[in-house]
């Protein structure tokens, strides 16, 4: 694993970390529909990241991941919205998808065939 790889990988599993005590908390009704599609997100994430770090063409996986990552912040969102989490640990969850966000930024770009003959 290359080391921003790594780092993805981390800040990943931190949110998973981070986020399970939340979703037990949720109200029993939602904790298997809302919070379950939420935590599956998030390994789904984690699984697309082993992936995408082990093979060799990188980058439909790596949209893959920027795909469920939308997801997941419509599934946080939608569990602000509906009260089963405060305002503050809603933005506590978009800062971290956020940052994961823009690493994966970098790891689409870095991983993109380079332009020829520009300049």
């Amino acid at each position: 694993m290359g080391m921003d790889n790594l780092v993805i990988y981390q800040k990943m599993y931190d949110l998973i970390l981070y986020s399970v005590p939340i979703i037990n908390r949720f109200p029993q009704s939602q904790r298997f529909i809302i919070g379950q599609q939420i935590q599956n997100s998030m390994i789904d994430v984690s699984k697309l990241i082993v992936h995408a770090n082990k093979s060799r063409n990188k980058l439909p996986i790596l949209f893959e991941i920027d795909l469920e990552i939308e997801k997941l912040r419509l599934l946080i969102r939608l569990a602000k919205d509906l009260k089963f989490m405060s305002i503050k640990k809603y933005e506590n969850h978009a800062m971290m998808i956020d940052e994961i966000g823009k690493i994966l930024g970098g790891w689409i770009k870095k991983s993109q065939p380079s332009k020829q003959g520009h300049g």
